[in-house]
């Protein structure tokens, strides 16, 4: 496991956050889509200045990636948030508590946007995975011990040898069919503890023709990060 981030500045003013892995072979820089910042994951014997100086001589492709990184979304009123796949326009309005009425989701009138926004997607997410990893855990014959939501930023769920499962509630903002597909891959975890050919073919069997909902992950999956929900 990669150890905790530190942070070193670059000669332009530039943060880096610097990452060390006992299973890094090179020095790797990346510029993740979710707007967390440029990424510097080293080996573990490599010296922070080796570090320092690699993304040093980068520089210039660093600036050019970071350029292209889409804005961040703020759940304000009359901002358009993703919620299963589709664009509601958060509105203001008098109700007590979140619901979908056309394309809007109608929020309490008074109250912050995001957090309420947040809330109510953490909700959504915990009723849609638990009756996804229901219907495969049933499918598959091996029960979960406990499913839980977090705001992760490097994976979209995972599954421990004991059988807990976790998810990133983000996943109520992409399409049905993609929350679908990471339910059907942690839940295969409780049978392979890995990614070999065994596992993917259990994924396969719990959902068939689940490429098209793992490749929307790996190309959308940034944008959804991307969203604040704070006031």
């Amino acid at each position: 496991m990669a150890s905790v981030d530190q942070r070193i500045i670059l000669q332009d003013g530039l943060t880096v956050r610097l990452r060390r892995s006992p299973r890094a072979r090179r020095m790797t820089l990346r510029v993740p889509r979710d707007g967390s910042g440029v990424i510097l994951t080293l080996p573990a014997h490599v010296p922070e200045r080796e570090g320092r100086a690699f993304a040093e001589s980068r520089r210039a492709w660093l600036h050019q990636a970071v350029a292209r990184l889409p804005a961040r979304q703020v759940a304000v009123p009359g901002a358009l948030l993703p919620v299963e796949g589709q664009l509601l326009r958060l509105t203001p309005a008098e109700v007590r508590r979140p619901q979908v009425q056309g394309d809007t989701l109608l929020i309490p009138q008074g109250r912050s946007a995001g957090p309420i926004a947040a809330a109510w997607l953490k909700h959504l997410a915990a009723d849609r995975l638990r009756a996804a990893c229901d219907r495969f855990s049933a499918a598959l014959g091996r029960p979960y011990r406990a499913l839980v939501l977090r705001d992760t930023r490097s994976r979209w769920g995972s599954c421990t040898h004991d059988g807990r499962l976790m998810f990133s509630w983000r996943l109520a903002m992409a399409p049905g069919p993609v929350l679908d597909y990471v339910a059907a891959h942690e839940v295969a975890h409780l049978a392979h503890m890995d990614h070999s050919a065994r596992f993917w073919a259990q994924v396969e069997a719990l959902m068939p023709g689940h490429a098209p909902q793992r490749a929307w992950l790996k190309a959308h999956g940034g944008e959804l990060m991307l969203w604040q929900f704070r006031d």
